[in-house]
């Protein structure tokens, strides 16, 4: 018989020496030609305009952080309301529904603590609620 290692270390050895030898043929055989276009920032053809450190507002990836938790808890919620009767039955009650209660108080406390520090809260920006000043 032989050693299940082997093998194991002959794929290893395969998947770190193809890349590699991969990333230096294509070092050898690709043309260097340096230009000023290739240097470039990547602006798809366009000229680009201003500057390239824009401010996103945080609220953006906040709601966002949020829809993917909620889904993701629909998404674990939906498997347990298919097989509940079957639990209970085989379970009980409490070992059956005690779990998916822990589960969606620690959402709610997650949702309460969201809420309460202002992570769903749209601010608006310093423009929007600045008076308007008309030029006379």
């Amino acid at each position: 018989m032989s050693n299940p290692w082997i093998a194991i270390g002959a794929l290893t050895l395969v998947a770190i020496i193809i890349p590699i030898s991969m990333i230096a043929i294509s070092s050898l055989l690709r043309p260097t030609v340096p230009e000023q276009g290739k240097t470039a920032v990547y602006e798809s053809g366009e000229v680009p305009t201003g500057d390239t450190r824009i401010r996103f507002n945080i609220q953006y990836y906040m709601v966002a952080l949020l829809f993917v938790i909620f889904d993701i808890e629909t998404v674990l919620i939906f498997p347990w309301t298919v097989i509940y009767r079957d639990a209970v039955q085989q379970f009980g009650m409490g070992q059956a529904l005690l779990p998916m209660l822990v589960f969606i108080g620690v959402l709610v406390v997650g949702l309460a603590w969201a809420w309460r520090n202002g992570a769903v809260r749209w601010v608006k920006s310093p423009r929007a609620t600045a008076p308007e000043q008309r030029a006379e």
